[in-house]
């Protein structure tokens, strides 16, 4: 047990080392966790390696990057990994919370605007601080991290980031004919606000529209505004994926790599076609996305496959034109927004384009009353007020006194 007499650590001085980096592989595990020294780290490789046997490897990434920021930490904190507990990690939490993330360069143009919320748009602007996300995200993967080494027989005795149970016994009287639920969420996640997903109006969508470039540029956003495809989703589309007669798209989805056929809009086919005449013929099995390379090597520019940070600068380019912060996943959301508010479609129908795995996550995000409709019908509701407020009370009936139904009602009816 721990004292009670135990030093606290003094957060705010906490600054993490540049200690390690995350590099691509060719190997089975396509992500790994070096040390200064350019060797892997060995726990996290064999975490690594098994998490790929049960899981995409896209994912792969993010909690490599998640790993190294709990080996810094766990350097700076000068605790051993096999012996962290769960007030290292309760640290970590409160230190992700008041800190400032670390920047590569400094903030020139998106310096004024960080954390802000855009005018136009009504979103935030992404700042400088740790969202919930990010910080719960981290905690499930150091959980699942021990979890993985408590079953191999090595680490702690007890995974250092507890679920909170309020006190029960874990699956206490359940019943053997009943799957076992969740025991519980992680004790130091903090909570996330719900967001309203953002929808671009009409008139903001044509003005963005017009502010593309070119017709590959054209031929994606209409694509996605009219399927709500994701983003790796849309750039993972190879020429065999598109039905030119039926006017589909096969997309591989986020999460189980099933193909699935997507209906798109008439215009975005002809946007698709004018790209493609431009850029020239390619095989079957080619991406149709490409895009120059951003800097001459000595070889010259030549294409390459466009990746997400190529289409983020898309946005950049309209987002700088439009004074907006608008990106791929709004279309995602509008497209969304758009098909739930037709009649013709159902929530089936919905859920089954946007690929959602229960029904209940397409309703909780997309069944929402329209706030717009919501303000003006709010706004004639206070204006009725106003109005009856400034009409003459109705006339007193034959027989009766005026003053008499004042002293009896508390005042003359309206």
């Amino acid at each position: 047990m721990r004292s009670l007499d135990e030093v606290e650590r003094d957060l705010g001085s906490i600054r993490l080392p540049r200690w390690g980096k995350v590099v691509p592989s060719d190997g089975v595990v396509p992500w790994l966790v070096i040390d200064p020294d350019g060797v892997p780290v060995e726990p996290v490789r064999r975490y690594l390696r098994d998490f790929v046997a049960r899981n995409r490897p896209g994912s792969v990434r993010s909690y490599a990057y998640a790993l190294l920021r709990w080996w810094r930490w766990l350097r700076v904190v000068q605790v051993e990994w096999d012996r962290a507990t769960s007030a290292e990690v309760r640290d970590l939490v409160l230190w992700l919370k008041q800190t400032t993330k670390p920047r590569i360069s400094p903030r020139t143009k998106s310096a004024s605007t960080a954390g802000t919320v855009n005018p136009i748009t009504r979103k935030r602007n992404p700042g400088d601080q740790y969202q919930p996300r990010t910080i719960r995200h981290n905690n499930a993967v150091v959980r699942s991290f021990y979890e993985f080494w408590i079953e191999t027989g090595y680490g702690p005795l007890v995974n250092p980031v507890p679920l909170d149970r309020r006190g029960s016994r874990p699956h206490a009287h359940h019943n053997p004919l009943d799957p076992f639920q969740p025991e519980g969420r992680i004790r130091y996640n903090p909570k996330i606000p719900k967001a309203r997903p953002r929808e671009i109006p009409d008139e903001r969508w044509n003005d963005l529209f017009g502010a593309l470039r070119s017709n590959r540029d054209r031929a994606i956003l209409s694509l996605d505004i009219s399927n709500a495809a994701r983003a790796s989703e849309v750039l993972g589309i190879r020429g065999l994926d598109l039905d030119w007669g039926d006017q589909l798209v096969r997309v591989s989805r986020k999460g189980s790599d099933d193909a699935q056929w997507l209906p798109a809009s008439p215009d975005s086919f002809v946007w698709l076609r004018l790209y493609l005449a431009e850029l020239g013929p390619l095989e079957p099995n080619d991406l149709i996305w490409w895009t120059l390379r951003r800097r001459d090597h000595g070889d010259g520019l030549r294409l390459q496959p466009m990746n997400y940070e190529a289409l983020r600068a898309v946005f950049r380019r309209i987002n700088a034109v439009l004074g907006t912060n608008y990106t791929m996943h709004d279309l995602r959301h509008t497209a969304a927004l758009r098909m739930s508010r037709d009649k013709n479609l159902t929530l089936l129908d919905v859920q089954t384009i946007l690929g959602h795995a229960h029904l209940s996550t397409t309703a909780d995000v997309y069944l929402l009353e329209d706030e717009a409709q919501v303000i003006r019908r709010v706004a004639e509701h206070l204006a009725e007020r106003e109005l009856r407020a400034q009409q003459a009370p109705p006339p007193v009936a034959v027989g009766y006194e005026a003053d008499d139904l004042a002293v009896l009602f508390g005042g003359l009816p309206r």
